[in-house]
């Protein structure tokens, strides 16, 4: 019962209902494995078929995946303990010269949803910090965000960069923001491209799944 709750507390957006949800099943004894797998994860993929079919726009996303996030938190803890399984860790920025960060944060927020470590490098994040951020935290994906086409080419410069650093088959690369293109992902030799935080985790976990 208290995961259908955090389930459809979730889903709705309800951040009182799911920290009190996730607060009770820990307080039950439940497995964090469990609050997670039944009752996060599940209610994120639902938020996305939502998405998908145009019942959920980016605000209703966005207000869901703060509830998830507010709910991992009280969680977190709990799950270092229990030794679980995460799909993979991704490091995640808006390019250098860059300052926007709504969509990088919903795409942040859905990855952790879909049970991935996220590390966070936030906005201006130059070539240099991304490759230190996928060496210390031995990162299996680099996601990369630019609303800006003046700071378009700095995915490309940070690719370079990778790859004169040794460690561009290291890491599966996916980039994305308004003015990206599958086709631009392409050229600039990206593995894949998102034009939104629910095709960023189907392509995360895509790429994941065939390294």
């Amino acid at each position: 019962m208290v995961l259908k709750e955090i389930f459809q507390g979730v889903v709705e957006g309800d951040n009182k209902v799911v920290q009190e949800s996730v607060k009770m099943a820990l307080n039950e004894g439940v497995d964090p494995a469990a609050i997670l797998n039944d009752g996060l994860i599940p209610a994120m993929k639902e938020v996305g078929k939502l998405f998908e079919i145009n019942e959920y726009y980016v605000p209703e996303m966005l207000i869901s995946a703060r509830a998830m996030q507010n709910g991992m938190k009280l969680l977190k803890p709990h799950l270092v303990d229990s030794n679980i399984k995460s799909e993979g860790i991704v490091v995640i920025g808006t390019v250098k010269g860059d300052l926007h960060d709504i969509g990088k944060n919903l795409v942040a927020m859905m990855l952790e949803g879909a049970g991935f470590e996220v590390v966070d490098l936030g906005t201006d994040a130059s070539p240099r910090a991304f490759i230190r951020a996928i060496n210390d935290e031995d990162a299996n994906v680099l996601a990369m965000s630019a609303l800006l086409t003046t700071t378009m080419p700095n995915m490309e410069a940070t690719l370079q960069a990778l790859g004169e650093a040794g460690i561009r088959d290291q890491v599966k690369v996916i980039v994305g923001g308004a003015p990206v293109t599958d086709e631009y992902a392409t050229n600039i030799g990206a593995d894949g491209f998102a034009p939104d935080a629910y095709s960023a985790v189907k392509t995360a976990k895509f790429l994941v799944s065939h390294t």
